[in-house]
């Protein structure tokens, strides 16, 4: 019987020196709009409070709009310039703000409206209600009131609100335009909630009446 060779398996030489290893891949860079997306008002609200300026952006944008037509409202053409400085002010004491969503939005209403009654003061000028608010969000608890929103929002009539008094526009504002409850709205103007509701609801009916009136006279024959 002949020899048989056998073929033995190369032994690992191991070398000195720190190990390596294979590298690992790069995790996917994350697009911050992504993130922002990805956020609801509540959770950015939570992240803003510490510092985190995306969530920050979130709470801008989804209240912004509303802030800048309520300001509208006030001092008019001027009303971006108010809301920058109200929106600074928020943003220098977010972190001793303590509320939920709806808190929020009442707190930087209240900003904004202070800031908007210290430049009215500033230039010896009355609140007046322009007619390029555009009303929408929640109204009072009315079918009549919600009916009147409606029309405003789709014939955009809202040069009617003009003719309001004050009172029962800045309620109507604050309801339908900032999308405030009656007791959030009264914080806002030091008031109680219940006078809120009838201004608003007062508010919104002489609205609805006022639509009624133009379109009657729009349907007259000439």
């Amino acid at each position: 019987m002949g020899r048989v060779s056998v073929v033995r398996a190369p032994v690992p030489v191991r070398v000195s020196g720190p190990a390596t290893r294979a590298p690992r891949p790069n995790p996917s860079p994350v697009d911050p709009a992504d993130d922002e997306d990805a956020m609801t008002p509540e959770s950015a609200l939570e992240a803003a409070r510490t510092g985190d300026e995306q969530a920050f952006v979130v709470l801008y944008r989804e209240l912004h709009p509303r802030i800048t037509r309520y300001l509208t409202g006030l001092v008019g053409a001027e009303a971006e310039d108010v809301a920058a400085d109200a929106w600074y002010q928020v943003a220098r004491d977010l972190r001793t703000f303590t509320g939920d969503l709806d808190g929020f939005r009442g707190w930087v209403t209240t900003i904004a409206r202070n800031r908007a009654l210290d430049h009215l003061r500033a230039r010896a000028r009355r609140p007046v209600v322009l007619d390029d608010l555009v009303g929408h969000d929640r109204a009072a608890d009315d079918d009549t009131a919600q009916t009147a929103v409606d029309r405003v929002r789709s014939a955009q009539a809202v040069a009617a609100i003009a003719a309001l008094p004050q009172e029962m526009a800045e309620a109507v504002m604050l309801r339908v335009v900032i999308g405030l409850d009656a007791t959030a709205a009264g914080q806002v103007l030091g008031k109680k909630p219940g006078a809120v509701r009838v201004a608003a609801h007062r508010g919104l009916r002489r609205l609805a009446q006022t639509l009624d009136r133009s379109a009657t006279e729009d349907s007259r024959p000439e």
